[in-house]
């Protein structure tokens, strides 16, 4: 759907600030608590925790996240799928969100509603209450920054530090292919890594957002290397899919695509690997793979084993 009006009287400047904060807490519904714990204040007010609090924030950019292949709503739930699969890194739970908007004052009246009523669908489902944001212009685009706050409640938070050398490295899911709906289409895997934080023989975690052939590099300890089979790699339909016309093999795609939002996480090496994944399959449908280990670096790349620095993912700001 294109988000810009033709007429003014169907865009956001026939309503104004204050009348358009108005209908967004309209569209919100019960998503937006009552103040002072929502809308309508400086600040809003998070009632206090007992446990590590955890805050992340991602945008969805015209032209750059979404565009006008994606209904409005899908946009919206995009933007905070994508910061819920940021706490599900960290192992931890949502609890509350502010969204700050930056539109031309062409964007439909219309579109906007839906973008708020497909957050607002997504912030009901995961108890996630908006609380807040703010309204600027910006001549030509829409960029929505969603903030969201959430807590660790197993009093462990898992980074993407703390793998050794001998771990294995598991992903969820399958890899590549994204752009064929899958970068709006996905379920943040919350329920996964609260589970996977609870697990001491769990190391490090991370969501793969930018590509596995770049991720992995930030859960890799100093002085290893992962050494990933190719025939591990689970690669999804879409990957395939595009491989026939791309000129990119599948598994190129699945190492490069990127907004995968899969988890990427380290397992000890002494753990009972077919115990873990037994525990896992008691608890989960979600795919689960285990796609190499980390290995001390000796000379050479070993035989048989994915050599990275051919492939890459994606990296902000660089041409």
């Amino acid at each position: 759907m294109h988000p810009f009006a033709s007429r003014p009287a169907d865009s956001v400047s026939a309503l104004g600030e204050t009348r358009l904060i108005e209908a967004i807490r309209g569209w919100l519904g019960p998503s937006s608590p009552h103040h002072p714990f929502g809308i309508g204040d400086d600040c809003a007010v998070i009632p206090a925790s007992r446990h590590r609090q955890l805050v992340t924030v991602d945008p969805v950019i015209y032209r750059e996240h979404f565009d006008d292949t994606m209904s409005a709503r899908a946009t919206g739930a995009k933007l905070i799928k994508r910061n819920l699969s940021d706490v599900a890194a960290m192992g931890g739970r949502p609890r509350a969100a502010v969204v700050a908007l930056a539109l031309d004052p062409r964007v439909k009246t219309a579109w906007l509603a839906g973008f708020y009523q497909g957050l607002a669908a997504l912030a009901r489902r995961y108890q996630v209450p908006v609380v807040g944001g703010d309204i600027s212009s910006l001549a030509g685009g829409i960029v929505a920054t969603l903030t969201l706050i959430g807590e660790a409640p197993h009093g462990r938070v898992l980074t993407r530090k703390g793998a050794r050398p001998g771990d294995r490295i598991y992903v969820t899911g399958t890899l590549g292919g994204s752009l064929r709906g899958h970068h709006w289409r996905f379920t943040p895997r919350l329920a996964e890594g609260a589970w996977l934080a609870g697990e001491s023989s769990v190391r490090a975690l991370m969501d793969v957002s930018d590509g596995l052939a770049r991720d992995i590099h930030a859960l890799t300890p100093a002085g290893t290397l992962p050494l990933l089979t190719a025939t591990n790699i689970p690669v999804s339909a879409a990957a395939r899919t595009l491989a026939r016309t791309s000129g990119r093999t599948p598994l190129q795609h699945a190492l490069g695509d990127g907004e995968d939002y899969e988890l990427l996480f380290a397992v000890s090496g002494r753990a009972d690997a077919a115990a873990f994944e037994a525990k896992w399959r008691r608890r989960f449908r979600t795919r689960l793979t285990c796609i190499g280990h980390f290995a001390r670096k000796s000379g050479s790349h070993p035989e048989g084993y994915l050599d990275l620095t051919a492939h890459h993912g994606f990296e902000h700001l660089k041409a």
